[in-house]
């Protein structure tokens, strides 16, 4: 299996608090959601001294994780993961031991705190990265991976945004794409010239690559809350904009996403964006374009139309 670097001896995972973990010294950090990270899965077996890791909340992908660290752990590496209690904590002291780790738990701050060691022989590992890994699904028709937000399921806000979506011309943005489930549909128009898809996640842009398949598309691993991509002059942005960070509701993701949609666009240009029904979208909207017209609500979600 690669390694990225030769020189990687520890990773980290993720952005655990600092008062919490210490970060093994020159770890390389390989979350899916930091843009730029390296990949845990490219690192060689039985390579790494140490492992931080804040686990993911969800079964499936925090085992895949779990699993990839502990395989790229030496014998006797240390692997220290850590989770808040009520989003997988309390299931790590089992699943590390599930795998044949020695292990020590320790609560802190609504946090569980586990210690563990690699065994010679783990056991369970190519199981968890197995069922955590990529797969095609035959209900989305789609490639896709656990952990990756809507992974096994149209989401109803983009269902909503698909069955409205008029046919666009021109250069255009999904802003996070995801699976690429509208980029697809915008592609359909043979007057779209290029569409940049845009995600935080590097499962998604990985999966998009996979289920897009267009020359007129380019994907990008990237934060929208940064400068990166440079965007401008566009005709169209698209974007059912998350509203979670971390588990925990934040209405300026929706707001960052609105106003790198404005920078991006043309005069003239629109924004077709999809939102949860109570979400207050209207204020920053109507701040940052010309004109925005409310288009449907139903089933909890709210779709607009704004032309900057």
């Amino acid at each position: 299996m690669p390694q990225t670097d030769p020189d990687i001896r520890a990773v980290l995972y993720g952005l655990p608090p600092a008062d919490l973990a210490s970060v093994p010294e020159a770890a390389a950090q390989v979350s899916p959601l930091i843009p730029g990270s390296a990949r845990l899965e490219d690192v060689s077996e039985a390579s790494l001294d140490s492992a931080l890791l804040l686990a993911p909340p969800g079964t499936v992908e925090r085992r895949y994780a779990l699993a990839l660290a502990i395989r790229a752990l030496r014998p006797g590496g240390r692997l220290v993961a850590l989770a808040p209690k009520d989003k997988g904590g309390t299931r790590l002291a089992k699943e590390l031991r599930g795998f044949g780790c020695a292990v020590t738990d320790e609560p802190r701050r609504h946090h569980r705190i586990c210690t563990a060691t690699r065994p010679d022989m783990p056991a369970g590992t190519e199981a968890a990265i197995e069922a955590g890994a990529p797969r095609h699904i035959d209900n989305l028709a789609l490639c896709t991976q656990p952990g990756i937000f809507s992974w096994d399921r149209l989401d109803p806000g983009s269902a909503l945004l698909l069955r409205h979506l008029p046919a666009l011309a021109g250069r255009g943005a999904d802003f996070g794409c995801g699976l690429g489930i509208l980029a697809r549909e915008v592609l359909k128009s043979g007057k779209v010239v290029a569409l940049a898809l845009i995600d935080i996640d590097r499962r998604a842009t990985e999966m998009a690559r996979r289920n897009v398949g267009d020359t007129r598309a380019s994907l990008h691993w990237a934060d929208l809350r940064g400068p990166e991509p440079a965007l401008s002059g566009l005709d169209f942005v698209v974007s059912n904009p998350p509203f979670h960070d971390g588990g925990a509701e934040d209405q300026a993701l929706g707001q960052a996403f609105i106003a790198r949609a404005a920078a991006a666009l043309r005069p003239g240009g629109t924004l077709h964006l999809v939102a949860n029904a109570h979400l207050p979208y209207e204020a920053p909207l109507r701040a940052a374009f010309r004109t925005v017209t409310p288009m449907v609500t139903e089933g909890g979600y709210k779709l607009f139309e704004a032309r900057k």
